[in-house]
């Protein structure tokens, strides 16, 4: 447990030294739903729509266009944030700030530069996201952790695999953002792993295990409504390994979320029924193409979510590939069998949901946003073959080498410039990324709190990492003896 707890802050301080971005419509959305419950009392964004394009016009009035799950959760926080804020000392203090300071150099020059609100606003933003999104997306890569551990994996082995994960794929910088796909896949993976039994819980009542796994399904979906065929893969799952003592505790905790969506959707749109994309403002026409803009699977789609040079998963992380060979070699070994057809399924699902539709690219993006929450289900085959393969020197430094490149390719498009990749560049490398870093123009970050500017504000988080990630990957010598070539208890064939 220890290296599970150091792998969650080494995540957590990644994800928090890069800030949110501003001006970003999406988060913007969803955060101006939090603002309006708790300043306002309504559920209506009118007082804030100007700072976004995300929004929803239903009976003369806007509001989030965005599935609200994540804006739940953040509620409680911006709850005890607020009354902070708002004491004179507090906000004499951001006046002052907004005066001047480090991160003017970042500012578009037509733009109205540090006001206090903005600075309120930024503020916000950043420890809603610290504490919600970060937070739980630090959490999964130490659960990533703990499954590797349950296939057998040497500590120092599957603590690459989480690292990997958490660091080399994109789920880094929706991890340090106000979206909801980061979110999703960590309340997804931690149902799929509530749900998987193990020894340890013996003994423990199984009515408690099904309705949080229930939970956390249903508020996946309310945080991003296309999961529901992934959180159904998942509860299926759930119920066959489980049995029908399962069933009861499942539903009711995957009713809980959604009698607060069916609260929430009555009194913004009248309805039951989650129909904030039908009113979307700025959206219609993408949004009225087949079902909320879904039709059938593209070539197109599917070749720019994997390999194309515009969105590519497997682009910006090579590593992830390992994962094909991975089910492979899984399967052969004939253990595990309803974990295997998880991972398979889990990501087959959403991957031709998305490329069925006629947005598949995701807007302004670092990578294929939207099917972020299928890729915990990619990583463990992958890292679980890292494993088969690690006592063959050459194919250790194979794979050692790919998820550095990885780490490399997803940390320098998700940090360039001061808002994602704009979708209307579709060489999204040479006409956005490197000139970004060419010219100095990286993300806002804590290093230019200290004074630093550029590409060298990155100095603290890359030392800082690579004395911890050396740390982590150092086997002790009691950690030595483990087998890295198993799936369950029984030896298989080498690979």
């Amino acid at each position: 447990m220890r290296r599970a707890a150091l792998i969650f802050a080494l995540l957590l301080a990644c994800y928090a030294y890069v800030l949110p971005r501003w001006a970003d419509w999406n988060q913007n959305s969803r955060l101006d739903l939090v603002l309006a419950m708790v300043d306002d009392g309504t559920v209506s964004i009118d007082r804030y729509v100007v700072n976004t394009g995300d929004y929803a016009v239903y009976g003369g009035r806007a509001y989030t266009d965005k599935p609200p799950g994540l804006s739940f959760l953040a509620l409680p926080v911006y709850m005890a944030l607020s009354p902070a804020l708002d004491l004179p000392a507090v906000r004499d203090r951001l006046q002052a700030i907004g005066g001047g300071g480090t991160f003017e150099t970042t500012l578009r020059e037509e733009g109205t530069g540090l006001r206090a609100d903005k600075i309120r606003f930024a503020l916000v933003q950043y420890v809603l996201t610290l504490l919600v999104v970060a937070t739980v997306s630090a959490a999964l890569g130490a659960l990533l952790y703990l499954a590797l551990g349950r296939l057998a994996l040497p500590p120092n082995v599957a603590a690459l695999g989480a690292l990997a994960y958490g660091l080399g794929t994109a789920a880094a910088p929706y991890a340090g953002n106000f979206y909801s796909h980061q979110l999703v896949a960590a309340l997804l993976f931690g149902a799929f792993f509530v749900a998987w039994p193990s020894e340890d819980e013996r003994g423990r009542p199984a009515y408690a295990r099904g309705l949080l796994c229930g939970l956390l399904l249903g508020w996946a979906v309310i945080s991003e409504y296309p999961v529901a065929i992934l959180g159904a893969v998942v509860g299926l799952y759930a119920l066959a390994r489980r049995g029908p003592r399962w069933l009861i505790p499942l539903a009711v905790g995957g009713a809980i979320p959604g009698v607060l969506l069916a609260v929430y959707d009555l009194v913004a749109f009248g309805t039951p029924w989650p129909v904030g994309y039908a009113h979307s403002a700025l959206w219609h026409d993408q949004h009225g193409t087949g079902f909320m803009s879904i039709t059938y699977p593209r070539a197109e789609a599917l070749w720019g979510l994997t390999f194309g040079q515009f969105r590519g998963l497997f682009v910006r992380a090579p590593w992830l590939l390992l994962a094909a060979p991975g089910l492979v070699v899984w399967w052969r070994r004939g253990q595990h069998r309803a974990e295997w057809w998880v991972m398979l399924l889990a990501s087959l699902s959403l991957l031709l949901f998305y490329s069925s539709s006629v947005m598949w690219w995701g807007g302004f993006a670092a990578g294929p946003r939207y099917i972020v929450p299928m890729i915990p289900f990619l990583a463990l085959p992958a890292a679980w073959f890292v494993g088969q393969i690690w006592h063959r020197p050459l194919a250790r430094a194979a794979a050692l080498a790919l998820v550095a490149i990885s780490v490399a390719l997803v940390w320098i498009e998700a940090i360039a410039s001061q808002g994602f990749p704009h979708d209307t560049i579709r060489a999204t490398w040479s006409g956005y990324v490197l000139p970004a870093w060419l010219t100095g123009d990286i993300a806002r970050n804590l290093g230019m709190a200290l004074g630093l500017a550029g590409p060298s504000s990155l100095i603290p988080l890359l030392i800082a990492t690579g004395a911890s990630a050396a740390l982590l990957l150092t086997s002790r010598p009691e950690l030595a003896g483990h087998s890295a070539v198993t799936v369950g208890t029984k030896p298989g064939p080498s690979v």
